[in-house]
């Protein structure tokens, strides 16, 4: 895996205001998936494809939510990313180990073979740290099943405000607020998967349940959604790439 950079960067004043970036094209008149950027050691944001028994969710918010997240993390951070372009990867291919974040959509119809759950393993296993977002309610239930192929012996463990997460970059003072975009019944929740099940550990993976965080960076720049949620996503967004560059 790549070496990471340090990032630990001081909090300076910093405003969060609704982006004004131009979103991209709707989900069903959109371009065909755009070619991979090659690797020269800048941040790329990687989105993982998987084998699935339903919809292609894990192309949801594609491209539209990496440019308006690169855009703010550019503006906000140290992280230089590339802006104008991202990465597709599947599980298994050896690719993903030049990249320490990787983020996981749709996970509720989410079914990885034999050879993506075992690509996906290693890399995490190897010091990699993905991110996991968009889903809600009884898909909890696939998604535990699958995580459960990747990694048998692993515990998803609640987590609170207090975890290192949530202060890597912004500080944030509460967890409340959020819910899932298209169900605001479904009130978001945060879980983790630890190395070798210790909290005290490196966190290996960060679970947005009930949450949407790619479908509220997606819309940011069309009001569809209320500025302080939006904004509340490129928080928590923020603060998992950080932590995954630093850890």
């Amino acid at each position: 895996m790549a070496p990471r950079p340090d990032l630990r960067l001081p909090l300076a004043a910093l405003l969060l205001v609704a982006l004004a970036a131009p979103l991209g094209a709707p989900r069903w008149q959109r371009a065909a998936v755009e070619p991979n950027l090659a690797y020269d050691g800048q941040f790329t944001f990687v989105r993982l494809r998987y084998t699935n028994f339903g919809p292609p969710g894990w192309a949801y918010d594609y491209p539209a939510m990496e440019r308006n997240f690169m855009d703010v993390l550019h503006a906000l951070t140290s992280v230089d990313p590339h802006r104008h372009g991202s990465n597709i990867l599947t599980m298994d291919d050896p690719a993903l180990f030049d990249y320490p974040v990787a983020y996981l959509s749709e996970p509720g119809y989410w079914a990885p073979s034999v050879e993506e759950a075992a690509g996906l393993r290693r890399w995490l296993e190897r010091g990699g740290f993905l991110i996991v977002d968009d889903f809600l309610l009884d898909q909890w239930i696939p998604f535990e099943a699958a995580m459960r192929r990747v990694l048998p012996w692993a515990r998803i463990i609640p987590l609170d405000v207090s975890h290192p997460i949530f202060d890597s970059f912004f500080r944030l003072e509460t967890l409340d607020g959020l819910h899932h975009p298209g169900r605001s019944y479904a009130v978001a929740r945060y879980f983790g998967i630890f190395d070798r099940n210790d909290p005290d550990e490196r966190l290996m993976v960060i679970v947005n349940y009930n949450n949407d965080i790619g479908d509220y960076m997606e819309w940011s720049g069309e009001g569809w959604y209320p500025v302080n949620l939006s904004n509340d996503a490129y928080k928590l967004a923020t603060n998992y790439i950080v932590y995954g560059l630093t850890r």
